[in-house]
């Protein structure tokens, strides 16, 4: 175990430092910010990562977009996908989420998201971050600064925009999702707006509902919308409602992204069944490296069939989730799920991972202990930003008391080297 690993855990177990203006960091935020709403969407004490473990996950994630490529791998996935998801179109896709348990043996990769939420959330919790003690400030590496890293999430978008419209001008974003202003995440959408508006970017949050098209254009109350910020949790389009969506990004009519073909290409849970199976992985022709990453940080995924009578005896070893699931909805735990749950998860559609369980930060002094998921927003195949989530129970949650959003703190070996 290298020194910054050891040092990590042990931070992890020791370190009481509350290390976010918990205060200040509302007061930015509001009205949009509600105490009671969002009473647990920040946690004011750091989770600590040794660097070698982000560089493991960057080698998961390099692993997983070499895979993608592969012209057997985009058949198996895509033969299956909506015809709405088949058609590549010319742009990346906007804020993958990859998501990380932290075993003893490495990280896991447990998910991975097409529209992952909460990247401006965790800079504006950056900015926040007060000096920790003096045990720890010598030990760490260097991180980003909040503005640069705004910097590249604009530059991003700009580059989808370039990738699908060459110079044309870009003049108008639209953040989209449905009833938007109920959404939990809304004050994200408000700093997104506030982000393309300072950059010189006409930028309103809009009802993906209300949308419309008119005269080849994709309209919302009569705003003509260049590029979409997708926030819709319905992936394929494939609800009534979202059929101007569907039709703009069909045709072309707008930008939009994420988009259908990044979700079936990376986020279908199904997928994980591929990238952790060796012989599987053999058959597409992927490289032997990718392999060896691949399948020792992806827990063994399965797909849950009802004739198998060995689920039930078996259950407490793995986490059952719904192939077309999106956050923790519908995951069980399997020692933890009931007979009931259990018939809904042999009615099909359901995944069954191997169980890696979470490191945990402890806060010794309060007797308070939480699960830890590191998250990687990535863009094009590299990480743009890390954020940790703390919370309690089975499944990620922003109604763990003490939990929410947590700063992340890298210690480097040769930082944390003993003195």
């Amino acid at each position: 175990m290298s020194n910054a690993v050891s040092l990590a855990e042990r931070f992890n177990r020791e370190c009481e430092c509350s290390v976010v203006d918990v205060p200040a960091l509302r007061a930015r935020f509001d009205p949009a910010l509600g105490t009671e709403t969002h009473a647990h969407l920040f946690a004011d004490t750091p989770v600590f990562l040794a660097a070698d473990h982000a560089r493991e996950m960057q080698r998961v994630i390099a692993a997983v977009e070499s895979v993608t490529h592969l012209p057997a791998y985009r058949e198996a996935v895509l033969s299956n996908a909506p015809e709405i998801a088949r058609r590549p179109p010319h742009t990346r896709g906007v804020f993958l989420g990859f998501d990380f348990h932290i075993a003893p043996d490495g990280p896991k990769l447990i998910e991975i998201n097409t529209n992952a939420g909460g990247a401006l959330l965790n800079l504006e919790l950056q900015r926040s971050q007060q000096t920790c003690c003096t045990a720890l400030t010598d030990r760490l590496c260097g991180v980003s600064a909040p503005g640069s890293v705004e910097d590249e999430i604009f530059g991003m978008f700009l580059t989808e925009w370039r990738l699908a419209r060459g110079t044309q001008p870009l003049h108008t974003i639209a953040i989209v999702d449905d009833a938007p202003g109920e959404q939990y995440l809304y004050p994200e959408f408000l700093r997104f707006q506030a982000l393309f508006e300072s950059r010189g970017v006409h930028a309103f949050i809009a009802d993906a509902r209300a949308l419309t098209i008119d005269s080849g254009s994709l309209m919302h109350h009569g705003r003509r919308i260049d590029l979409v910020y997708n926030r819709c949790t319905d992936f394929y389009f494939s609800d009534t409602a979202h059929s101007a969506l569907a039709r703009a990004h069909a045709q072309d009519l707008a930008v939009v992204t994420p988009h259908p073909h990044a979700h079936a290409l990376y986020s279908h849970k199904a997928n994980l069944v591929l990238l952790s199976d060796e012989p599987t992985l053999r058959a597409m022709h992927a490289a032997p490296e990718d392999i060896d990453v691949l399948t020792d940080a992806i827990p063994q995924t399965r797909r849950v069939g009802a004739a198998e009578a060995h689920w039930w005896d078996q259950r407490k070893h793995w986490f059952f989730k719904p192939e077309s699931g999106f956050g923790s909805r519908g995951t069980y735990r399997g020692d933890k799920i009931t007979r009931r749950a259990f018939g809904d998860v042999m009615g099909g559609g359901y995944i069954a991972q191997r169980f890696a369980p979470p490191s945990e930060r402890r806060r010794p002094a309060a007797a308070e202990c939480f699960k830890v998921d590191v998250r990687n927003y990535v863009y094009d195949g590299k990480t743009q930003l890390l954020a940790a989530r703390l919370y309690q129970g089975q499944t990620t949650n922003f109604r763990t008391a003490g939990g929410g959003f947590a700063p992340v703190f890298l210690l480097d070996d040769a930082a944390a080297a003993p003195r």
